[in-house]
């Protein structure tokens, strides 16, 4: 929830720079976007680990559980994007508004913002962290919360750190170069680079996750969906730059 507040509030800042009269617009669209970025999210980790619900010993109610975490992120932009795109058209119909990809252009650092900080919900539920590693950062975790084969080790990666230090620097970063950017790149630029952040992350945790081709599952999806947004990125050369800073 801070992280949502944190997102809407910069990106209302950043949307108001060329639609001063919209002072509304980002709170209307996320009271739409957010539950079904949530759904969307919940429905990905669904999904993508189907042993904890619907295996030996699962309970497919818990599905519905998303209060005990388990949310995946590109099932939450994917379904939080479109009710956003929706929503906007909506407004967009009465009011005069810049381009929707001026605004996901808008909204772009705040999300990564939001990822940051909910990041540190895996250090609160003590998850999601990386392989043994004795440095000053490591992660301390208690014998019964080790996987199995790694109950010898005290110490491991922080992985939920690195990305959300990943996900600040990027969103730095965006904030910097948007007014050079065309149309709808700064949001191109998010997804590109945090899926190049999450490929190097993933490699490094040692979580249970569905492989293919000897891959965890969300490597090949940030590969396909990194990919994909640096062929858009490019494309969008020929879009107009509406000023975003």
């Amino acid at each position: 929830m801070l992280g949502i507040t944190v997102a809407i509030w910069l990106g209302n800042r950043r949307f108001l720079v060329s639609a001063p009269h919209g002072k509304s617009v980002v709170s209307e669209v996320a009271i739409t976007a957010v539950p079904f970025g949530i759904v969307g999210g919940r429905i990905y980790h669904v999904i993508t680990s189907p042993d904890a619900y619907f295996g030996s010993g699962g309970r497919p109610i818990d599905a519905f559980k998303i209060w005990e975490g388990g949310l995946g992120i590109w099932g939450a932009i994917s379904l939080g994007t479109f009710a956003a795109w929706f929503r906007y058209r909506s407004l967009a119909a009465r009011m005069d508004l810049p381009s929707f990809s001026y605004f996901m252009d808008a909204l772009a650092p705040g999300i990564l913002f939001a990822q940051a900080i909910g990041r540190f919900g895996n250090w609160f539920n003590v998850e999601l962290f990386g392989r043994p590693l004795d440095a000053p950062w490591a992660l301390s975790i208690p014998m019964n919360q080790r996987p199995i084969g790694y109950t010898q080790f005290e110490t491991f990666h922080p992985t939920f750190l690195y990305e959300a230090v990943w996900a600040t620097f990027l969103a730095i970063i965006l904030m910097r170069v948007g007014e050079r950017l065309h149309s709808g790149q700064v949001f191109s630029l998010y997804i590109a680079g945090y899926c190049l952040g999450r490929i190097a992350i993933e490699s490094i945790r040692i979580d249970e996750a569905q492989q293919f081709f000897g891959l965890r599952l969300n490597v090949l999806v940030g590969i396909v969906i990194g990919v994909s947004a640096m062929i858009v990125f490019l494309r969008q050369n020929k879009q107009p730059n509406e000023n975003l800073r």
